[in-house]
């Protein structure tokens, strides 16, 4: 029986945060809509299929989600060899393993996206969830139990994310979370959505891999 690593991708193994948020920004801007920025990076680590009422509201999604997510999808391929692995990833994930961990993947992004993460990343091999396989993403608690059984845990698990949705995802699945501040998201709002503890990076994480919450 092993413990189960739930980590999440982008702005956690991944810097494309904001990468999301100037895509989102363009996509909207193609129907004459104009979120602000920082607005849209507030909501980076929910999937798609919430993003688009979350920040322009149920209206827009009703006129035009599927539009404007097709769009974001566009705005956001070019950018893809941008992309690099955040310091430490490729670390954290071997040194788990080499632990014993079982690790799996929860990602809200595309398939094709997270595919080329874990290549980046240089850990193939490591089975992985994304929004192509659930019905509702973040902060929904659909892609962690998908992911559970994705990799039949027979142990405890705890959830790593660099967002509010991360945590909130990880509650509503009765899982304890850590958190990275990697996403651009604050240690303070990041514990009061449950994040047990806040990490700065991922090597600092990696020491305490160990002595995570487990439940």
């Amino acid at each position: 029986m092993s413990n189960t690593l739930v980590l999440d991708v982008d702005g956690t193994l991944v810097d494309t945060n904001y990468h999301h948020a100037v895509a989102w920004f363009r996509a909207f801007r193609r129907f004459d809509i104009t979120v602000p920025t920082w607005r849209l990076h507030r909501a980076i680590g929910m999937g798609g299929d919430k993003l688009v009422a979350a920040v322009a509201g149920d209206r827009v999604e009703e006129e035009h989600g599927d539009g404007v997510r097709r769009a974001w999808e566009a705005a956001f391929e070019p950018m893809l060899g941008e992309v690099r692995p955040l310091e430490g990833a490729h670390r954290l994930v071997t040194t788990a393993l080499e632990q014993g961990l079982t690790v799996v993947l929860a990602s809200s992004g595309k398939r094709h996206h997270v595919d080329h993460y874990v290549k980046l990343i240089g850990v193939e091999g490591v089975v992985s969830t994304s929004s192509d396989d659930v019905e509702h993403s973040k902060p929904a608690p659909d892609l962690i139990e998908v992911a559970l059984r994705r990799v039949d845990a027979d142990g405890r698990a705890v959830v790593v994310g660099d967002s509010v949705w991360d945590c909130d995802a990880a509650r509503r699945a009765g899982l304890p979370v850590v958190a990275l501040r990697t996403g651009g998201f604050g240690e303070a709002e990041l514990k009061e959505h449950g994040a047990s503890t806040v990490y700065e990076e991922l090597d600092q994480l990696r020491a305490d891999l160990t002595d995570l919450p487990m439940a």
